[in-house]
């Protein structure tokens, strides 16, 4: 073979393997880690780093190696039809074509994507300080065509600087739904990972215990009973009033009273309440769970009062209440599998109307919808757009509610029928 045909040949296969080269790169840089190579990053890892500051500008890295890709590919094969068409005349344009398309394909697409996809994390590393320099060499020619895309997308109403908002908290929230497991374990990963996310999204309101389920005490009471009454509550930290329930005028501690107790030798008469009583915590009931957690870790406190804009009693909310939120029910002896729910043969449930949705998807992994209510029956008034009767029964989000109770114009007890059980009968 003439030396005039080898060293062209010998060209084409340099630029295949440069075209190789960037196709990699690309598809390694896009597959990495970003949690990976950040924990890498904060260990020390310079290389790691640079990759990270590399993705951070994404359209100069992908604009630089397609630019790169392109001109091999291009030179590639003009070379390789040169080549050709002096081996065979005209008809060198169609062997080109057809070699230089499975050429690419195979040796400069496919075979390095398929391996820089497998090891994403170590080829972006070993890589990134030569595609760090070939974005400087190619920038002002990528400035100019990002420019050019911009502008372009712009005409037809699509402003790429926002796309990607909130993409991080989205991939967090996929990557919980594809983990995998033991399928009682793993629901409950799932579960108190999802509802770390959810914290700054859901409010006291949500999860507080409402006033007519809140134990409290008159402090205006004799101390023998409200000693007693202390005595018998399975709660530490009750709240007192006095006058009327939205006179909340201290919290009083069972640990400080036993405490007073022993002070007085037993003599509960010599008790002073007004001395031993914390003072109350008001929050509104707009606070948001996370805020709520810090200012709970910040004040040192485990109980505060809610209250709406009136100032008026909702409930009270606890530190408890809130990790419960992540972990799940925190059982202790006084405590019920979720207060108010029976499951009955057959997988069906029977559940109080006060049983808050968000408690129940945890649980039995539902997806009921949470947005406009919080209680079970909550959800029926707001689709019913009606105080039900006894006996009557309603199917909204392919479940079944039959509305087994009803106190004056409250929907106290709901029988729940899943949807795979509705299928079957």
């Amino acid at each position: 073979m003439e030396i005039s045909l080898l060293i062209p040949i010998g060209a084409i296969l340099v630029l295949l393997i440069m075209s190789g080269f960037f196709s990699g790169s690309e598809t390694a840089l896009t597959a990495a880690s970003r949690v990976r190579l950040h924990s890498l990053e904060k260990e020390g890892n310079a290389r790691a780093g640079l990759v990270n500051r590399i993705r951070d500008h994404k359209d100069r890295m992908i604009g630089a190696l397609l630019l790169g890709n392109n001109l091999v590919n291009i030179l590639a094969s003009a070379l390789a039809t040169s080549v050709l068409i002096k081996m065979f005349g005209e008809a060198g344009v169609f062997y080109a074509t057809i070699v230089m398309t499975l050429m690419v394909l195979v040796f400069a697409e496919v075979l390095p994507k398929t391996y820089a996809f497998h090891h994403a994390d170590t080829m972006s590393m070993r890589i990134a300080p030569l595609v760090s320099l070939i974005i400087v060499i190619f920038a002002p020619i990528t400035e100019m065509v990002t420019w050019v895309v911009r502008q372009v997308l712009k005409l037809f109403g699509v402003d790429i600087s926002k796309v990607g908002a909130g993409s991080h908290l989205e991939l967090l929230r996929g990557a919980i739904e594809m983990h995998g497991g033991p399928e009682q374990e793993t629901n409950e990963q799932r579960a108190m990972l999802r509802s770390i996310l959810d914290l700054a999204e859901v409010d006291v309101e949500d999860i507080m215990v409402h006033r007519k389920n809140v134990t409290m005490l008159n402090i205006d009471d004799p101390v023998d009973t409200i000693v007693e009454q202390v005595l018998d509550s399975p709660f530490t930290r009750l709240p007192l009033w006095q006058d009327n329930q939205d006179n909340i005028v201290g919290v009083l501690h069972a640990k400080l009273l036993l405490k007073e107790l022993r002070r007085c030798e037993g003599q509960v008469d010599k008790i002073d309440l007004h001395s031993i009583r914390m003072e109350p915590w008001f929050i509104p009931e707009t606070t948001a769970l996370s805020e709520q957690l810090q200012a709970f870790r910040e004040r040192k406190e485990h109980f505060a009062v809610v209250v709406d804009e009136y100032g008026s009693l909702m409930g009270i909310v606890t530190l408890e209440d809130i990790l419960e939120e992540i972990v799940g029910e925190i059982d202790d002896e006084h405590d019920e599998t979720i207060q108010g729910v029976r499951v009955l043969p057959g997988n069906r449930y029977m559940v109080d109307g006060s049983v808050t949705i968000r408690d129940l998807n945890r649980e039995y992994e539902w997806g009921l919808p949470d947005e406009e209510y919080s209680t079970i029956a909550g959800l029926i008034l707001h689709e019913a757009q009606m105080i039900p009767e006894i006996g009557q029964s309603f199917n909204y989000h392919d479940f079944r509610f039959d509305i087994i109770k009803r106190q004056k114009n409250q929907i106290t007890q709901i029988r729940i029928i899943p949807p795979n059980k509705m299928a079957e009968g």
